[in-house]
């Protein structure tokens, strides 16, 4: 079985270049917005920057075999992982490499922000003209993306003293474009939408009731698809149903339920009231609560937190934090939940990672973010996918939400699928829309791609032509960065691939309009922490997506008493001899829609599902839901690895 290296860039094998002076420097380490046409000018020198630092493994191909061997069914080492202390005594860089770089950094006067028990990269804080002055640059500031970035103008170098010791750096801002990726239902776009508006709600000769259950409530409206009558939205589905139409309601009740396997859960900072809000949600529901048993946390204080303005503050994090902890503990109540915060969405992230990775505290990670894109410099992807290659030779799935914006145009100006979740070795979880009925059974599911076209007051037209505008729906597509890899051949179009790895890999529900119910004491003030009145609110995105995959992987690992690790190449083998066992996620016939009505606003809107951009849901595998939907009975078969 050929190593999947799947890095083709050479920008991403960590060479450098020796300049007359004798420094190593990094083309890889500037991103590619940072042109002249986006110049803002010289960043202010006294400006806080956070800087990332990479060192080389000492056998990247090793590593790679390792997590390509360890994941593939038929390959001797399959599944026969390496523990932390093993992997890091193989691959890690050096410690005496690790201290130089440090020891450079430091008399320097920069500060030290954290170096992982893997030495795979060095965390650090300084001004502007001291980042300049040490990797003989200069930042500029860049107009990106409607932000204000600062990244370096040429390609930053090294002393030679350092060479061989660093194999790439981030000196850019582009990670705190990292964001959560979830939706809350009801935050429709700005553009041609009143979402956003405070406007006092202006009632609609159409009224949509939220429904409990598919078909509770129906509205006639104008005709579309070749009907006048809509199912009406979701008012957010509980975790009952959840487990219901995932088909593991059964075998909770049986105590199969994810016991003696713990889910670890990554975002930025940390929610100040999750365990109240979690145990108000769950007391409401008849649901078991969170106990010091089975949840535990690793966070920053909120003195630690940096770069909240960049990273979208406390606040913006919360709701994401909390949907993914009632959605691990709503699907699998047994599993114990071990949340790590990271102190920023840039590096504070890669730094939650490794504590995980570096003592296996956790052999499931469920991660709902995402980067704009895969626009990032390529040192930081390198950077990165080792310690997605370090997780794969360990035997621990990291599960990355695919993103909520589709093809990513409307954002980039081009199409991409998101990073981390367009590498070859995490497992992408796109997005579906479902539907459950009153007795738990899944009544329809279909690709998450959300369009709404509002309804006039009169109740009698659309005010544009159908499906209307886009309101959200899964990433997914061809890498510009990462060759396909070896599992994906034979199962993934190549008039998809194009040579390229495509996600995503797997799919579950996303859809916020068929959403899942989320309880919540919002922050109301990010420098105190404050927190609001508790309140029920219903959420979507491929981050509902992501943390019941994993809830499901806990509960099948359980159920087999197996440790699955990296999923893909088992997951692509089963659909190559046994494509029935996966719930192929395809259009609907006619397009399904409901009608939403805004609380905020009395607007009505017709929801069509499956509109995500120009990601098109199909027969087999697609770029919106992978293989298809997930199941007990498929996340069963994977764990049996045979085939």
């Amino acid at each position: 079985m050929a190593t999947a290296t799947t890095v083709i860039a050479l920008s991403l094998t960590g060479v450098s270049t020796a300049s007359a002076t004798d420094r190593d420097s990094f083309a890889g380490s500037v991103p590619k917005w940072a042109t002249a046409a986006n110049d803002a000018g010289v960043t202010a020198p006294d400006q806080t920057v956070e800087g990332e630092i990479y060192l080389p493994l000492r056998d990247q191909a090793g590593a790679e075999a390792l997590a390509t061997a360890a994941s593939t069914p038929g390959a001797r080492g399959y599944r026969k992982f390496l523990q932390p202390q093993a992997w890091i005594q193989h691959f890690s860089p050096t410690k005496a490499d690790s201290d130089a770089v440090v020891a450079s950094l430091t008399a320097r006067g920069l500060t030290i922000s954290a170096v992982p028990a893997s030495r795979q990269y060095v965390v650090f804080r300084g001004t502007a003209a001291q980042l300049g002055a040490l990797f003989a640059t200069t930042l500029h500031d860049y107009n990106y993306s409607g932000r204000v970035l600062s990244a370096p103008s040429s390609a930053p170098s090294v002393p030679a003293a350092l060479t061989g010791k660093v194999s790439g750096m981030s000196l850019d801002q582009a990670r705190f474009l990292t964001h959560p990726d979830s939706i809350k239902q009801g935050d429709l776009p700005a553009s041609g939408a009143e979402a956003l508006s405070r406007q006092a709600p202006t009632p609609s000769a159409i009224t949509a009731k939220c429904s409990n259950y598919t078909g509770e409530h129906t509205v006639t409206a104008p005709v579309a698809y070749g009907q006048t009558t809509f199912d009406t939205f979701n008012c957010g589905y509980v975790p009952s149903q959840l487990r219901s139409a995932y088909g593991v309601d059964s075998l909770a009740k049986s105590g199969v339920n994810g016991a003696g396997q713990t889910v670890a859960i990554i975002d930025a900072y940390a929610s100040p009231s999750i365990v109240n809000d979690v145990n108000t949600y769950s007391a409401a529901l008849g649901e078991p609560g969170l106990t010091a048993a089975n949840y535990s946390q690793i966070v920053p204080t909120p003195a630690q937190f940096v770069d909240q303005a960049a990273c979208g503050y406390p606040s913006g994090w919360q709701g994401e934090q909390t949907l993914d902890v009632e959605a691990v503990h709503g699907i699998a109540t047994g599993a114990k939940i071990l949340y790590v915060g990271g102190t920023n969405c840039g590096g504070g992230l890669d730094v939650a990672m490794s504590k995980i990775l570096d003592n296996k505290l956790a052999n499931i990670v469920s991660n709902s973010y995402g980067n704009l894109g895969e626009a990032v410099p390529n040192d930081v992807l390198k950077g990165a996918q080792n310690l997605h290659i370090q997780a794969a030779g360990e035997g621990i799935g990291l599960y990355f939400s695919s993103g909520d914006s589709g093809d990513e145009v409307a954002n980039l100006g081009y199409a991409s699928p998101d990073f981390p979740a367009s590498s070859p070795y995490v497992t992408s979880v796109g997005g579906t829309s479902l539907g459950i009925t009153q007795a738990g059974k899944i009544a329809y599911e279909t690709g998450w791609g959300s369009a709404g076209d509002k309804i006039n007051p009169a109740g009698t037209a659309y005010l544009s032509p159908l499906p209307g505008n886009f309101f959200g729906g899964a990433g997914g597509g061809a890498s510009a960065v990462f060759a396909a890899p070896a599992y994906q051949q034979g199962v993934v179009p190549t008039s998809l691939s194009h040579g390229f790895r495509v996600s995503p890999d797997i799919a579950a529900l996303a859809d916020p309009y068929t959403g899942f119910s989320v309880g919540i004491r919002p922050i109301i003030d990010d420098v105190t922490l404050a927190v609001g009145d508790f309140t029920r609110e219903t959420y979507g995105g491929t981050s509902l997506a992501s943390p019941l995959t994993a809830a499901q992987i806990a509960i099948v690992q359980q159920a087999t008493r197996t440790s699955i690790g990296f999923a893909n190449p088992t997951l692509y083998g089963l659909d190559r001899i046994l494509p029935s066992s996966f719930r192929d996620v395809q259009p609907q016939n006619p397009t399904k829609a409901l009608v939403y009505t805004s609380a905020r606003s009395g607007n009505s809107y017709l929801i069509s599902l499956d509109q995500d951009t120009t990601l098109k849901t199909t027969r087999q595998y697609d770029a919106v839901t992978g293989i298809g939907g997930v199941s007990f009975e498929l996340l069963s078969l994977l764990a049996a690895g045979r085939h």
